[in-house]
């Protein structure tokens, strides 16, 4: 049985179509990572996904049941760690947890006991005694993650986990969903981060304009694209000549910025001679060269045409969702 299977699945809002009849499967204790830049329909799959929003079209089913005819099982079998945490700031991570495990019906006994041994995980015992209003951003998302883990759901769903982290608090979190995973757990995460896709994504879908454009492993979509590509920081004002060069030499990629080119070339490594001597001959000065093997940020732009991190935005938002 899969974890999570879609079948044209849609949702408007208004005129807008924001999820537009996507399909997808996500098999048991598998690691599914959903990449797409703001606006993109992440956040409108997850929602519709975990019953906070009912469907336009289409159906979804969760842990083997049904988004909207079995909502409250689907509830009962995830667990859901939402881009933006609900969590009390005069409560402390001690009570907060406790608190959770009332909700999901633990007796008050096994709840303490959960909500220690979920605080030990997070590596939070330290803190679980101060207010969580005094709690830092990585902190906050480590307790969130513990509060959507009291009652041991089958499927997690994390909504943009490391979103606004420092690079410390994002490994962090990294590695607490690989031990998740590990203990069986099927994750399905969003995220904007390329890195964190190919870190810990056993597949990957890849959603624009609410259309999944790609599907596969990382490393089977990166195949995919094929030969590696030439990046070259050119002096200021002459990108643009640069470029005419280098698209006698190989396919042009858009550039990430007005001083970067980026050519395909077929050889690797071969090709660099070669384009480092048409653009001397030409009297264009390169200031680096990086030779760059094919990335999920390629298989974004090849599906795509333009690029997912350039996009990232501070405040994460996403689709309107009526209230």
């Amino acid at each position: 049985m899969a974890a999570i299977e879609v079948a044209g699945l849609e949702r408007s809002f208004g005129e807008v179509l924001a999820v537009r009849g996507i399909d997808l499967r996500v098999a048991e204790g598998e690691i599914y990572g959903f990449l797409g830049p703001n606006g993109a329909g992440k956040t409108t799959t997850v929602r519709m996904l975990t019953t906070l929003l009912l469907p336009s079209g289409g159906r979804a089913s969760v842990a083997g049941h049904d988004v909207v005819a079995e909502a409250r099982r689907v509830r009962a079998s995830i667990g859901v760690a939402l881009q933006e945490a609900a969590l009390d700031p005069l409560m402390t991570g001690r009570e907060l947890i406790r608190l959770q495990a009332t909700l999901q019906g633990l007796p008050p006994a096994a709840g303490r006991r959960r909500a220690d041994a979920l605080l030990e995980r997070v590596d939070l015992a330290g803190a679980a005694d101060r207010r969580v209003g005094g709690y830092s951003g990585g902190m906050k998302r480590r307790l969130d993650l513990a509060a959507a883990l009291v009652h041991e759901p089958s499927v997690l769903f994390l909504d943009e986990p490391t979103t606004g982290l420092d690079p410390v608090s994002r490994k962090t979190i990294w590695e607490e969903v690989r031990a998740l995973n590990e203990d069986g757990t099927t994750v399905f995460l969003t995220t904007q981060y390329l890195e964190e896709a190919d870190q810990l994504a056993d597949n990957v879908g890849i959603i624009d304009s609410g259309r999944i454009v790609a599907e596969g492993t990382p490393e089977s979509l990166k195949d995919e694209i094929g030969d590696p590509h030439v990046e070259l920081l050119i002096s200021e004002g002459e990108a643009a000549e640069a470029e005419r060069v280098c698209a006698e030499i190989g396919r042009l990629l858009p550039p990430k910025d007005g001083k970067r080119v980026l050519v395909e070339v077929e050889n690797g490594a071969a090709d660099i001679p070669r384009v480092v001597r048409a653009l001397d001959e030409a009297g264009i000065a390169v200031e680096s060269l990086e030779l760059v093997r094919p990335t999920l940020d390629d298989v974004f732009v090849d599906k795509t045409g333009h690029h997912l991190e350039k996009e990232e935005s501070e405040d994460g938002g996403e689709e309107p969702v009526p209230a």
